[in-house]
């Protein structure tokens, strides 16, 4: 039997605005991934969120990403390595924080938006987001970009210790050379569950995705994503586990999938 985490970036409210399904969502997945308050989500947001996959059951892991709250995120930054590691330290140590009051164990950190993107081309950047984590804690599972384009990430991540789980969106269309489609682009969001659902199944079952172009891209994958800002995000985490489960795929947290 194939296994396979199903991940959500939630907790990306911020005051009086509100964004995403959470309570909804976090029922069907086991793994959230929390905005720790740079590019999105507050104090009060990451202390509900955390208590809430606490009462589900489901990993949590830090989501860190650019100073960037007016453009969610999804800006580059220019930012020198210690700069880099000291906003990836802060922004995980303070989701830690209302971890440890909840008495729960951070699972895993994962990069947002630009700020992961970045690392698929900066070698440089990479390393400061890994060796941030693993100076936090070594035990800390690094999501990291599945493909072959996510290769140095996977390097650096091995040559610094990190466990590292590759993840793939079947939420977002990819491009030949096995990268997102750029948001804005038709057909970049992808939101038909039957949709999602299929890509997500043969991403499990075979380690492959069809690019937009129809070419095929191999892609091994431990963790597959659903941005919790996609309008029909509760429908597509339904739908997957609903398509894996039927198809004998056990859908199952990353601490029993990464050693």
């Amino acid at each position: 039997m194939s296994r396979i985490d199903l991940n959500c970036d939630l907790g990306e409210s911020f005051g009086s605005w509100s964004k995403g399904h959470d309570e909804q969502v976090m029922g069907h997945i086991t793994s959230a991934n929390v905005a720790c308050g740079w590019h999105a989500g507050d104090p009060m947001v990451m202390d509900r969120t955390v208590a809430l996959a606490k009462q589900h059951g489901v990993g949590v892991g830090a989501h860190p990403g650019y100073p960037d709250l007016m453009g969610f995120g999804r800006r580059h930054m220019d930012c020198a390595p210690d700069e880099l590691k000291n906003y990836v330290l802060y922004q995980v140590g303070a989701l830690d924080a209302f971890c440890r009051k909840h008495g729960v164990k951070l699972t895993h950190v994962k990069p947002h938006g630009k700020l992961y993107l970045d690392c698929l081309d900066r070698e440089e950047q990479a390393r400061s987001i890994a060796e941030a984590v693993y100076s936090y804690d070594p035990d800390l599972i690094y999501v990291a970009f599945a493909g072959a384009r996510g290769q140095t990430m996977r390097r650096v991540a091995g040559e610094i210790g990190l466990k590292v789980a590759f993840e793939a969106f079947p939420d977002r269309s990819y491009t030949p050379d096995g990268v997102l489609t750029a948001r804005g682009t038709p057909g970049s969001v992808v939101q038909d569950p039957a949709q999602v659902s299929e890509i997500a199944l043969r991403v499990a079952q075979e380690q492959k995705l069809i690019a937009i172009d129809g070419s095929v891209i191999d892609l091994e994958a431990q963790t597959l994503c659903v941005h919790g800002d996609t309008p029909t995000a509760l429908d597509l985490v339904r739908s997957i586990r609903e398509t894996l489960t039927q198809n004998k795929v056990e859908i199952a947290p990353l601490t029993e999938i990464v050693s």
